[in-house]
């Protein structure tokens, strides 16, 4: 491969994916599972922890994209590219047969897409270490939900700059979720207008009130530092409830917290609604300094 100018944007690579929308149509699953069976490697290992180099695993459908996305994984020198599929079936095997320790996924792909193939793949103990980062053209509210249902850790657009596409793949390794402000936005919005199940509000009486205040303030996507904070508490006490809210509501991670808390009405766009729900803390301002870092650009929620 020819080198590439270490400045490609997103805009020559990224951001052009196919406007043709392929029939995501699953084959039957035992006929898929089938062939991830067949490419699994039982002998190989995932690189995790300080000092060892993240294993990335690009899926997207169009050949020149994964291109473009592994030239700028491979220009990093803790990242490196591990394998590549075209398509959900391939992606499954491909996981099976690398067990990367990034997926870099893509939306709209044929035979199965990249929804699917992230819930098989998050569902899959055998690849309980792999986290799967969601990559779109779409801010659509029902990818987003849909990709964090499926186990997803986070969801980024596809003009994302080079440099925040490798920042968001080494984030998502140590387990943060990462969201685009945009995204985030539309997420509150789309809970705000859909009827929310019973079930979101009935899950807060088994919380202390302490919890919920943690919860709504995860919803905004206050960091760990900025909850302690805003509640005048300590850092570690915050993770010790992030802990029992991930018990207690079952939660994969801190995404699907974020959901829990849209679930049980607890986060309003553009409002102070979690704020107010907290009490013994300056007036707005985790609220301010939510709204700073989300004009920074890619939003990301802190690992617990």
């Amino acid at each position: 491969m020819t080198s590439t100018d270490p400045g490609l944007r997103a805009g020559t690579g990224i951001e052009h994916e196919a406007e043709s929308s392929a029939d995501p149509g699953l084959r039957a699953g035992a006929e898929i599972e089938h062939e991830a069976e067949a490419g699994a490697d039982p002998g190989v290992t995932t690189g995790s922890g300080p000092g060892l180099v993240t294993r990335v695993l690009l899926v997207d459908d169009q050949d020149l994209l994964r291109r473009s996305l592994a030239v700028i994984i491979e220009h990093e020198p803790d990242l490196t590219v591990v394998g590549q599929a075209g398509d959900g079936v391939e992606a499954l095997v491909q996981a099976r047969a690398t067990r990367p320790d990034v997926v870099l996924m893509d939306v709209r792909m044929p035979r199965l897409d990249g929804l699917e193939a992230t819930r098989r793949i998050c569902a899959d103990p055998v690849l309980s270490a792999c986290r799967v980062l969601v990559l779109s053209m779409f801010e659509l509210d029902e990818y987003v939900y849909e990709a964090l249902r499926a186990g997803a850790s986070g969801f980024l657009l596809k003009d994302a700059r080079p440099e925040e596409l490798a920042d968001a793949v080494r984030r998502t390794h140590r387990g943060e979720s990462l969201f685009a402000p945009s995204i985030l936005t539309r997420l509150v919005a789309h809970y705000v207008a859909a009827p929310r199940p019973e079930r979101g509000a009935g899950a807060l009486r088994h919380l202390t009130r302490r919890e919920v205040d943690v919860l709504a303030l995860i919803g905004s996507g206050l960091s760990n530092d900025e909850v302690a904070d805003a509640l005048n508490i300590s850092i570690k006490t915050v993770k010790s409830h992030i802990s029992h809210l991930l018990a207690k509501l079952r939660a994969r991670d801190r995404a699907q917290l974020v959901i829990a808390a849209f679930n049980a009405g607890l986060v309003r766009p553009h409002t102070d609604q979690a704020d107010k729900r907290i009490e013994g803390r300056p007036e707005n301002r985790a609220k301010g300094r939510a709204e700073n870092q989300a004009r920074g650009g890619q939003h990301f929620i802190q690992a617990t």
